[in-house]
């Protein structure tokens, strides 16, 4: 696949989006809270592999890390312009257009309680350390495919997502009482489980 994709063989393409377009997708849904910029930072990934297709080395494993490091870069990116945007209608006089931008962006978000909750704690967690705790917590890579994905040597991810994992614990304590009325996600048995217990989950060990 990597050498076909590497070719620029359409048809490797079309199965490359088939198999990873929805986890790059909820990897975007994740890092942004918004369901449309999800859609755009995945239509931007499949895009910049495309254009970079070349620079791809042709001896690995899946190529699930080097697409969801492309995405996380874009969903930073989404972010910052999201909050430019949110901040210059803050800045209008007329309240109601900001109040009909989050009603229409609740309305395009599942269980957008629960996303606002995660993003409340994403927010106040460094770039790198949320980059991590997104690819290894959330999206399931291992050490060695984070690195890959993010361009580190593994010690980094390791570090990194340490920190992130603490402090997330830290600020989820802090915000518990406010946190009350955000329903928590749901493990495929049906329990619950907070962002501290999610950022508490072991990371798969590196794959042969």
């Amino acid at each position: 696949m990597r050498r076909r994709v590497r070719a620029g063989e359409r048809e490797a393409f079309a199965e490359l989006y088939e198999r990873w377009a929805a986890a790059v997708h909820q990897h975007a849904l994740w890092l942004t809270g918004d369901r449309t910029t999800a859609e755009d930072v995945m239509s931007e990934t499949f895009l910049t592999a495309w254009r970079v297709r070349e620079r791809l080395h042709e001896d690995g494993g899946s190529l699930r890390p080097w697409l969801l490091g492309i995405a996380t870069h874009k969903a930073e990116n989404a972010r910052r312009g999201l909050r430019r945007r949110v901040a210059f209608l803050a800045r209008q006089r007329r309240s109601p257009v900001v109040e009909d931008f989050a009603a229409e962006v609740a309305g395009r978000v599942d269980d957008a309680r629960r996303l606002a909750a995660v993003q409340s704690a994403l927010d106040r967690l460094r770039r790198p350390e949320r980059e991590v705790l997104t690819l290894c917590v959330w999206s399931g890579l291992d050490y060695r495919q984070a690195a890959e994905a993010l361009g580190v040597p593994v010690g980094t991810v390791r570090s990194r997502l340490s920190r992130a994992r603490a402090k997330l614990a830290r600020l989820t304590d802090e915000a518990q009482a406010a946190r009350q009325d955000f329903p928590e996600p749901r493990t495929a048995r049906g329990e619950t489980k907070g962002d501290a217990a999610l950022a508490a989950l072991p990371v798969r060990e590196e794959t042969a």
